[in-house]
């Protein structure tokens, strides 16, 4: 037959893939990495992809801290190590006059935050949210 193999709770369409778009300050950011580790703690096989653009970057610069101190950077690191990729804009670098040379080493780049939101949305069945 051709039922779906693996446990009931993905279902046959394989693993969620989620886009978390962010494009404001910190305080967004903090929302969204708990919204992820939520999400992979329930789903761990959970695809994310962050897309920071506008003021959304801010996160991703160096020696950047939460609210209670802690640095985004240990937490991105993190993540990653659990397959969820940072995306920045570039147009955004280019705009806020800034350098990939101010952001971690974690970060990714992407040509248009916008045009990466809806290509992932779009061509690869990826669900949008946003913190």
């Amino acid at each position: 037959g051709c039922a779906a193999t693996g446990s009931s709770s993905t279902g046959p369409v394989g693993p969620d893939k989620v886009v978390y778009h962010l494009n404001e300050g910190l305080p967004q950011a903090t929302n969204g990495l708990r919204n992820i580790r939520n999400h992979l703690e329930v789903n761990p096989k959970a695809q994310i992809v962050v897309v920071a653009h506008a003021q959304g970057v801010d996160y991703l610069m160096k020696g950047k801290k939460d609210a209670n101190g802690n640095p985004y950077e240990s937490i991105v690191q993190d993540l990653k190590n659990q397959g969820v990729r940072f995306d920045i804009c570039q147009i955004t670098l280019r705009n806020r006059k800034l350098n990939k040379d101010q952001f971690i080493e974690d970060a990714t780049y992407v040509p248009s935050g916008v045009a990466e939101i809806t290509r992932l949305q779009q061509r690869e069945g990826f669900a949008y949210l946003r913190p």
